[in-house]
């Protein structure tokens, strides 16, 4: 579970351990791994790994590791990314970069590792990306991140093909706008005006951190057995418009 120091990736390591997982929670920032582990059941047969997921350098050796101590692994949630609203006149070569390292680099080459079948465990390997409604939609300033989202929709679907012959399947979760901890406090979420007309977008008012970990939930289950290459949109309706 990447991303789990905080937001949609914590949420999804706490509701998993709740039922029945054994997770690993990994990002860079130990002191808030640690808090997302102690609201786990049984935080004792869960592990943290701190570690920077733009280095794919170091992936190898971090997945033997986690084999090692945890056995082999069934479930990979790609949740770490980061976003911003950046008009293109200001984007330099570097942000790309940045957002592209982040948000696919280190998702595609972390799926590379847990996809070799000296990983994969015996019942086979459910791999989710984390998109978002960005990903197939436009607004003003998220040209950057959109991209980056679209692409994870792309890949996922090719890498559904490539992989289903190791019994791998891969899939995409493409949010709306969730209420997380950190937004709650930003002027779109926490500024009366703005939060009413952004709930507007969405049929059904602004998402919870926990309805994402139920849609994972369900992609990392058997009851997904037969889910593969598919991106389940969960936005409140923000796109069936």
């Amino acid at each position: 579970m990447t991303g789990a120091s905080s937001g949609i990736g914590a949420q999804c390591a706490i509701d998993c351990s709740k039922m029945g997982a054994k997770v690993v929670l990994v990002g860079r920032n130990e002191e808030r791994l640690q808090h997302t582990l102690a609201q786990c059941d049984e935080p004792d047969i869960h592990l943290i790994v701190s570690y920077d997921l733009i280095n794919a350098e170091g992936m190898p050796l971090l997945i033997k590791g986690i084999v090692d101590r945890m056995g082999k692994i069934s479930g990979l949630v790609n949740c770490a990314g980061v976003s911003t609203t950046l008009p293109i006149n200001l984007v330099k070569k570097e942000t790309l970069d940045n957002f592209f390292d982040t948000n696919v680099y280190s998702a595609y080459f972390l799926t590379k590792e847990c996809a070799k079948k000296s990983v994969i465990a015996a019942g086979g390997l459910s791999v989710i990306f984390l998109s978002s409604v960005m990903g197939h939609v436009g607004e003003n300033g998220k040209s950057i991140y959109s991209m980056t989202k679209g692409a994870l929709v792309a890949g996922m679907r090719s890498l559904a093909c490539e992989l289903a012959k190791k019994n791998v399947r891969v899939n995409c979760i493409s949010p709306g706008c969730i209420v997380t901890p950190i937004n709650a406090h930003l002027p779109h979420i926490a500024d009366p005006e703005k939060r009413a007309a952004l709930e507007a977008l969405h049929l059904l008012g602004l998402g919870q951190v926990t309805d994402i970990s139920n849609a994972c939930i369900y992609l990392l289950s058997d009851a997904s057995r037969w889910v593969t290459g598919a991106n389940l949109m969960v936005d409140g309706g923000y796109t069936a418009k």
